[in-house]
Parts: structure tokens; C-alpha cells; sequence
């Protein structure tokens, strides 16, 4: 299938990627945030998502409630990471596919999909390049998984997920909710750490005119430093409604991590998009 703007990445491609993304989803990153039995413990005992602080089992009900799922729905995980979320959906009667560029993130979610007894279509990919039309009922974007373009290509990535969803589809993100962000903003703070010492400290620099953040990560491992760096894009709500809209759906609401409507006060924001 051809991505719709496929001509457009084919020249930004380069400019486009703001980081590393292989250097920064990768083992070290399972190791702080995915569950010591493989997040295989369901219902309720895998690990807390690491953007949304709530357990995996909390973040599968409010993902069911806000799109509305049921079993033999057609749903996509858009970079589903380790398949934390998409595994749980399997095993709620969802028909899954999980797509992401991380090798290691989707040897991890095979592994635990097998171990718990669930089918899910895990496929290697990029989002820029969605290799499906009119195939998914709902699509789910979770753990600030959206906004690591520069905007011409993040505007791409909405499209696409517009030509991948069937009429009627809805699409869910889950992003950082600007206000509550910049209210408690520190230019460092220790993301992760475990009892045995081990722990992730980030560094960040907001830049105001592009509405990004960056962030040098250093990774304290086994007695081990290693620096990394990765640039996250912060949206407000009314932006992302504008560009969601844009970009083909017909209704976008906001709601905080409990499901109600959008408050400074939510750590996060999550988006509900809809297709006529």
C-alpha cells in the first residue's frame, strides 16, 4: 500500500527524524519500564506505563471505554512499543496489529503475547509509512507516541492514520498535558529508578518557538553511564484538535487520565478523534 504523502517523505525524510529513536527504545528502556515477569501478570499485576503512571490493566479499561471497543474490533497499536497495551486488548477479544520500528520492543511483545495466550499481528515498522487502507476500526497512539517529526511530517503521520481507518473509526492518543507539564517544569528530574540503584535522569530545554522540548538522558546501569538524546513535540489541545481535524476526522474531544473532560489539573491529555 502507498502511504498518502508518501512523495512528501520521500524528500524530508532525513529531516524528519529530530533523534535516535533506535538508541533511545531499546533494552536499557525495558529494563525501567516494563515489568519484571515480562508483563505477562494479567489482569492487573504488569507495570505501570511509564508516561501515564497508571498500571497496564488501567490504562486497557480506559482505552476500551473511550473508543467504545469490543471484541472483533480491528484494532491498530501505533507504536505499540513492548505490546503492553495491544497484548491486554488481544486478550479482552480485540483483533490486534501492533506496529513499531523497535526490533527489541517487538521481540518483547511477541514474547509475552505468546506466553499469555493471545494473537497479535506485531509488524516492524515506521508510522510515517502506515502500510494499510481502510483496514482498522480503531486506532490507539498511547504513551506520548506521536510528535517526533518536524510538523510537515507529524501532519503526515494524521493522515495516514485517517487512510488506515475504516468510516466511523475513531482514533485515541495519549500525550503530555501542556498546562499541567509547564506548571511543573524542572530542567531535570529522575525519570525511573530501581531499588538496586539503577535509574534514568533526564535534562530537558524547552524551546518556545517550535514548541518542542529536548531531552540528554543519562542511563545509570550496572555501574554504567550512557548518555542519549531524544526531542518530544508539545502540543495544546486546541492544536491538536485543529490539526486532527485537518487531517480528516469530523469530532475530537479531550479528557484527562481518568476519562473526564480536559482540566489543567490532568497530567495527561487524551484525545478522542472520530470519523463520519
Amino acid at each position: 500500500m502507498v502511504l498518502p504523502g508518501l512523495v512528501i517523505l520521500s524528500n524530508l525524510r532525513g529531516m524528519s527524524d529530530l533523534f535516535d529513536a533506535a538508541a533511545m527504545y531499546d533494552e536499557d528502556y525495558l529494563h525501567f519500564f516494563a515489568a519484571p515477569d515480562g508483563g505477562t501478570g494479567f489482569p492487573g499485576r504488569g507495570p505501570a506505563l511509564p508516561a501515564t503512571g497508571l498500571s497496564g490493566e488501567t490504562v486497557a479499561e480506559l482505552a476500551w471505554r473511550l473508543l467504545d471497543l469490543r471484541p472483533n474490533l480491528s484494532v491498530l497499536d501505533l507504536a505499540c512499543g513492548h505490546g503492553d497495551l495491544a497484548n491486554r486488548l488481544a486478550a479482552r477479544g480485540c483483533r490486534v496489529t501492533g506496529l513499531d520500528s523497535s526490533a527489541v520492543f517487538l521481540e518483547r511483545a511477541r514474547a509475552d503475547a505468546a506466553a499469555i495466550g493471545v494473537s497479535v499481528e506485531y509488524v516492524a515498522g515506521d508510522m510515517r509509512r502506515i502500510p494499510w487502507t481502510a483496514r482498522f476500526d480503531r486506532v490507539i497512539n498511547w504513551s506520548t507516541a506521536f510528535g517526533y517529526f518536524d510538523d510537515t511530517t507529524n501532519r503526515v503521520v494524521l493522515r495516514a492514520i485517517v487512510g488506515a481507518l475504516r468510516p466511523g473509526g475513531r482514533l485515541v492518543m495519549d500525550l503530555d498535558n501542556l498546562t499541567s507539564f509547564l506548571a511543573a517544569y524542572t530542567p531535570s528530574r529522575v525519570v525511573a529508578a530501581r531499588d538496586d540503584g539503577d535509574m534514568l535522569v533526564d535534562r530537558y530545554r524547552l524551546d518556545a518557538l517550535t514548541g518542542r522540548f529536548e531531552a540528554e538522558r543519562t542511563v545509570l546501569r550496572d555501574g554504567r553511564s550512557r548518555r542519549t538524546s531524544f526531542v518530544k513535540r508539545l502540543f495544546g489541545f486546541p492544536e491538536l484538535r485543529d490539526w486532527l481535524l485537518a487531517a480528516g476526522f469530523a469530532a475530537v474531544t479531550g479528557h484527562g487520565e481518568d476519562g473526564r473532560p480536559l482540566t489543567a489539573d490532568h497530567r495527561r491529555m487524551i484525545v478522542v478523534a472520530s470519523l463520519p
